[in-house]
């Protein structure tokens, strides 16, 4: 289960329609709706500031929040939709939706490594590098990894590790079904690579040699 769900702060909002939307704005707020759950649509308003910066950190449609309104119970939600302003790009309205323990949604999920200090790879010189530190998965509300953990301590030099290595929690699976994607691999450091390209070459000029002799004999 996720560890650390993010507040989203809101207030209820008394009246509906643009004319209580529009006085949402003049506040510095951003009106919205949360729906769904089984309830009844709830009208709310978001401080603009604290909206803009969430969307500013990205993958806010991919985000589960921690809905916290004065006066009633928290609530898992996740956002279905943001209005923009056509001409500014700024937020205007969004949508909520409530989710329940079954629900089933798309998030992304960081990736976490371990065993980097007694990795075989890593302990001969080799470079961890990340293709992906997180990973989108379509998971159960009520059964959200915290994290995507890959243990490095028996991968080597020249290791490439894919999405199949990770356990994922029953009935959670990633959006990319049809392929096996790399998370990450362990690389040969550049002094390695060069020591054998150097090799390479000398072989290649012993090889050059050894022929203009026998060329010269003949």
């Amino acid at each position: 289960m996720a560890g650390a769900i993010p507040d989203l702060n809101a207030t209820a909002r008394a009246g509906t329609g643009k004319g209580a939307a529009r006085q949402a704005r003049r506040d510095g707020q951003v009106p919205g709706v949360v729906y769904g759950g089984g309830e009844d649509p709830q009208p709310i308003n978001i401080k603009y500031n604290v909206l803009l910066k969430h969307l500013k950190a990205g993958k806010f449609l991919s985000t589960l929040f921690n809905l916290k309104v004065d006066g009633q119970e928290d609530v898992r939600v996740i956002c279905r939709n943001v209005q923009r302003d056509v001409v500014k790009d700024l937020p205007t309205h969004l949508d909520l939706m409530r989710l329940r323990r079954t629900s089933r949604i798309n998030l992304f999920i960081p990736v976490e490594f371990t065993g980097e200090e007694v990795s075989v790879g890593l302990k001969r010189g080799g470079v961890l590098t990340v293709v992906r530190n997180e990973v989108e998965l379509k998971v159960t509300a009520g059964d959200i990894p915290e994290k995507l953990v890959i243990d490095l301590t028996d991968h080597d030099v020249g290791d490439t590790i894919h999405m199949s290595e990770i356990t994922l929690p029953e009935g959670t699976r990633p959006m990319i079904t049809d392929r096996d994607f790399v998370i990450a691999n362990i690389s040969a450091p550049s002094s390695l690579k060069s020591s054998g390209d150097d090799e390479d070459e000398d072989e290649a000029v012993e090889g050059e040699e050894a022929t203009e002799e026998e060329a010269t004999e003949e």
